[in-house]
């Protein structure tokens, strides 16, 4: 989610360019801008709140709430302080197959199972998860037409610690009607999943702890881990270039390169072993590479109209998992009066599979090195259509809402369903409500 100050006035060139360095984690979306005007007194503190309900049909539900906090000192000196909490819960695709008969699968924490009923897709229904992410960012010119931003990042789950560090440098010419920036950020990530890291493709075993007549026994269930935890690093840069056409138009150009290294596997996604019927005989954990290097290509246009602002932008991103996404992005704002507006926002977003997806595992051919049935990696289209409505109140303060719809259709990427999966649903759409409440003071 996007907030914005509405207080300072701002160069809304260079605010743009260091705004969408954000795509990156290299600047904070929210606040972090290069002023026009210089500050002669501090300013006080200003608020960008928001709250944010996401919720899959039968699926994924998430609240986020944020909190961001700018204040403007004396020599445009900025710091932004940015509170997350997000709390999941519902089910999630474990990555095997829809089958004409009840499945049973093992939680990930080895205690206990859950079923599946036929011709259902397989959901795990012990997704569950609180996250707290504050962000800190510190912005000040360094010397004529040039400004720079350094950051901090921290992110809890339960599972899972996020540490970053980010850095931004902004230089302003042609009358400071362009603008370069270069930003560069670091992560380092260690998960720690319920029940430990699985071996790659180790059967998953039976559950212990149960009372089933034939559960498993936790040594069996040990076996098939390889350790309590593992870790990822991410390297990122972006060079971004910002034009001023004119008085009504403004143009944004972004060139990232990202390298992560280190775990990156799904330790709760499986995939089904499947027989020349299409009957599943046994449940593998996937593997993916332990590393990936993605860059993309960014570009943005804003045009101010009499009354109505268009924004556009369209993203190309492309990696050496052969996974190729395009992502076309637009909204229109449009006043009802002086104090309010609407904005119609649509999006759409296409992407083909990483070369080791593959929906399930055949008993006839060898164990690939690589294999994912997430469909999160698969080939797909997406679309999001909604509408914000946004007010400012009588002491000045802003207030919005936003109502989105979101909906998800995963594609057949070529893989042949042998018998019984020819009756599944192998790639079933997910549809999802998105509201959203922002109030800035």
């Amino acid at each position: 989610m996007q907030l914005i100050n509405k207080k300072t006035p701002v160069n809304i060139k260079a605010a743009l360019t260091i705004a969408t360095s954000a795509l990156l984690g290299t600047v904070s979306v929210a606040g972090h801008t290069q002023e026009s005007q210089k500050v002669v007194e501090e300013s006080s503190w200003d608020f960008d709140t928001a709250f944010l309900y996401y919720s899959e049909s039968d699926r994924v539900s998430a609240a986020e709430a944020i909190i961001n906090a700018k204040k403007t000192f004396e020599n445009d000196q900025v710091l932004n302080l940015k509170l997350t909490i997000d709390s999941l819960t519902g089910a999630s695709a474990n990555g095997a197959t829809a089958q004409p008969n009840v499945q049973t699968f093992t939680r990930p924490s080895g205690k206990g199972s859950y079923q599946t009923q036929a011709n259902a897709t397989p959901l795990d229904d012990t997704f569950k998860d609180t996250r707290v992410q504050l962000n800190a960012q510190w912005t000040q010119p360094l010397a004529q037409n040039y400004t720079g931003s350094a950051g901090v990042h921290i992110s809890k789950e339960y599972d899972y610690l996020s540490l970053g560090l980010n850095g931004n440098l902004a230089y302003d010419f042609n009358n400071k009607n362009s603008t370069f920036s270069v930003g560069l950020s670091y992560f380092q990530d260690t998960f720690e999943p319920e029940g430990g890291i699985p071996v790659a493709f180790a059967s998953m075993p039976l559950a212990y702890g149960s009372e089933e007549i034939d559960s498993g026994s936790k040594e069996a269930f040990d076996a098939t881990r390889r350790t309590d935890s593992d870790d990822k690093t991410t390297a990122d840069i972006m060079l971004g270039f910002t034009q001023v056409i004119n008085r009504r138009m403004l143009m944004q150009f972004n060139y990232s390169y990202s390298k992560v290294d280190g775990y990156l596997s799904d330790p709760f996604k499986v995939l089904s072993l499947v027989d020349d019927n299409g009957i599943a005989q046994d449940y593998r954990y996937e593997n993916r590479p332990d590393s990936r290097v993605k860059q993309s290509l960014f570009a943005q246009t804003k045009y101010h109209f009499e009354q109505n602002v268009v924004d556009v932008s369209y993203r190309y991103m492309w990696d050496d998992w052969k996974l190729d996404s395009h992502t076309i992005d637009s909204k229109l704002r449009i006043p009802l009066s002086n104090t309010s507006y609407i904005e119609p926002h649509i999006r759409f977003y296409q992407q083909t599979a990483a070369n080791f997806y593959q929906p399930f595992l055949s008993q006839s051919q060898e164990i690939p090195e690589f294999a994912s049935a997430d469909y999160r990696i698969g080939e797909m289209s997406a679309y999001t259509v909604g509408l914000k409505y946004g007010v400012k109140l009588s002491d000045g303060n802003d207030l919005s809402f936003r109502l989105e719809y979101y909906r998800q259709d995963p594609k057949d990427a070529g893989h042949q369903a042998p018998g019984a999966l020819k009756n599944v649903d192998l790639y079933e759409s997910v549809d999802a409500i998105i509201a959203q409440v922002s109030y800035s003071f």
